[in-house]
């Protein structure tokens, strides 16, 4: 398995779809959910109305024309406002009422989260993802310390950390374009999955590049890592295959609230094995021939 030689081709090709997810997420793509901005949410089942569409026409002439609606099917329906009190709500399902033939809009859940309180969960987002990227680069230095240059593979898989991280959010914002999607605590949480599972993929490979290095210290980086992709592919793809079975099984028959969070985890495991093999070791050999 010659793959290094392909290497400008694996960059180019990443490159694309990061640039692509730049554009969305200049164009807006990104959706604050109400955990970060603070506001109001609505779960309500309105019978015999079937398209969101149909819920933001009602409100098209309101205040609360510039609401995220998602359908979750079966005439279930969220709706992620501004602050409301009660006169608001009610205001805003009396609306609602005008497209339901017999005035029974249901409503499933109300929440309040305060921006005081979706401020803090953004610093503690950031924190946690700041501290995960540090304690990931210190570990693999020191787990590579017996091979010459270990900063390299802790830079190594930083950067691919960081390609599989600009990847999900750049699909996340082409996503949250087209079909509304929300940033949450949930996406917080796949996210983080998605780093962890992204770097236990590199560190397979780049151990067994380093066990490699160690017992063949003669041949050319490239080759060793061509060896060690070949040695470590099939359980890599393995792996990836059997949870990628699991992820669409619960996205296609697991609830609409969940898909966001199972989709974020879908592209970071592919984004993630890709990285491994295209981005990590690549970059090691990239490395190592301009020196």
């Amino acid at each position: 398995m010659n793959l290094s030689k392909y290497r400008l081709s694996f960059f180019s090709v990443s490159s694309l779809i990061i640039i692509i997810g730049f554009i969305f997420i200049i164009l807006g793509g990104l959706n604050p959910g109400i955990d970060f901005t603070g506001g109001a949410t609505l779960t309500l089942k309105a019978p015999n109305v079937d398209s969101s569409y149909e819920i933001r026409n009602s409100l098209a002439n309101t205040q609360y024309n510039n609401s995220i609606i998602q359908n979750f099917g079966d005439n279930t329906f969220f709706i992620r406002t501004v602050m409301i009190n009660d006169d608001q709500k009610k205001n805003i399902l009396q609306n609602i009422d005008t497209i339901t033939p017999d005035k029974d809009v249901e409503v499933l859940a109300f929440d309040l989260i305060s921006p005081l309180i979706a401020n803090e969960t953004v610093v503690n987002a950031i924190w946690a993802v700041f501290a995960a990227t540090i304690g990931i680069f210190i570990y693999i230095w020191w787990a590579f310390r017996n091979v010459p240059n270990p900063v390299r593979y802790s830079v190594a898989a930083i950067i691919a950390l960081l390609h599989d991280t600009l990847i999900v959010v750049g699909i996340f914002a082409l996503l949250g374009f087209f079909l509304d999607y929300e940033i949450n605590t949930m996406f917080i949480i796949a996210f983080l999955t998605v780093l962890g599972y992204s770097v236990n993929d590199s560190i397979v490979v780049l151990d067994r590049l380093r066990s490699n290095i160690i017992d063949f210290g003669g041949m050319k980086l490239s080759q060793m890592v061509d060896l060690s992709i070949s040695q470590t592919f099939g359980r890599s793809l393995n792996t990836s295959i059997t949870l990628l079975v699991t992820l669409l099984a619960m996205y296609l028959f697991g609830g609409d609230t969940l898909k966001p969070f199972i989709l974020v985890l879908i592209v970071g495991l592919i984004a993630g094995t890709y990285s491994s093999i295209a981005i990590a070791t690549q970059i090691l050999v990239m490395w190592d021939e301009r020196n």
